[in-house]
C-alpha cells in the first residue's frame, strides 16, 4: 500500500472486509482521500464469491430481469459469481431464461464497444451494470450510453463502492459507501482541500491498482 496507515473494514458477511490506505490520491477524473484496493476482491474466489452474495441481497426481493451483467474495470470474476447466484433457485423470479451473460465492452477512448459477435448478447437483453466504484460516475454513465446504442436496456447499477445512490436515473447497489469511511472525499482537482493545504500526492490510481510517487 502506498502508505502506513491501513485499514480493514470487516462486515457480518464472511470473507467480505474492505481494505484502504489514507492519504492523497489522484485518478484521471478527481483526487481523494482513500485509496480503496479491491484488488483481492477481484481475483480471490472467496472474496469475489463474498461481494457477490452482498450485492444479490440488493436484488433477492426484486422482479427485475437480468440477462447480461456489463463487467466494468476488471470486474469479470465477481460478475460470474454475482451471475451464478441470481440463477439459483431463490432468485429465479428474476431472470426469465435461467441463463445470464457475463460481457466486458472494450474502450476507445472515452466510448466503450462491443464486438459484432457479442452485440447480440446486449442487444434485446435488460444488462446489470457491475462496477469497482461508482464516485463521478462518468463511466458507468459511458455504459450506460453504450448499452442504450446497441440496443440493450439497463435495469441496475452494481458497485463495490459507491458515493451514490443514485446514476443516471438508476439505483446504485454498493456493498461499501461513504458511511463506511466517515471522513472520505472525492472531488475534482482544483476543489482538493489537500492540495490547497500543500500536501503532496501519494499516488495515483486507477481500476487496475496505485503507482506511488
Amino acid at each position: 500500500m502506498p502508505t502506513k496507515e491501513i485499514l480493514k473494514i470487516k462486515t457480518k458477511h464472511n470473507n467480505l472486509y474492505l481494505r484502504v490506505a489514507k492519504g492523497h490520491f489522484a485518478s484521471n477524473q478527481s483526487h481523494s482521500n482513500y485509496y480503496i484496493d479491491v484488488a483481492a476482491q477481484k481475483s480471490r474466489l472467496s472474496e469475489a464469491k463474498a461481494v457477490a452474495e452482498k450485492l444479490c441481497d440488493g436484488y433477492k426481493y426484486s422482479s427485475t430481469i437480468v440477462d447480461a451483467i456489463l463487467c466494468l474495470d476488471g470486474t469479470e470474476v465477481v460478475g460470474t459469481c454475482l451471475a451464478d447466484t441470481l440463477v439459483k433457485n431463490d432468485f429465479r423470479n428474476i431472470n426469465a431464461h435461467q441463463t445470464i451473460y457475463v460481457v466486458t465492452p472494450e474502450t476507445s477512448g472515452s466510448q466503450l464497444l462491443f464486438r459484432d459477435n457479442i452485440v447480440p448478447m446486449i442487444k434485446g437483453k435488460h444488462v446489470l451494470i457491475l462496477a469497482v466504484s461508482v464516485a463521478s460516475g462518468g463511466t458507468v454513465k459511458a455504459a450506460v450510453e453504450a448499452i442504450k446504442y446497441y440496443g440493450g436496456e439497463t435495469v441496475g447499477i452494481a458497485a463495490m463502492f459507491s458515493t451514490k445512490k443514485e446514476l443516471a436515473g438508476f439505483e446504485v447497489n454498493s456493498v461499501f459507501d461513504p458511511s463506511d469511511l466517515t471522513d472520505y472525499f472525492s472531488v475534482p482537482a482544483h476543489e482538493c482541500p489537500l492540495c490547497k493545504e500543500g500536501k503532496k500526492l501519494d499516488a495515483l490510481i486507477n481500476c487496475h491498482g496505485y503507482s506511488k510517487f
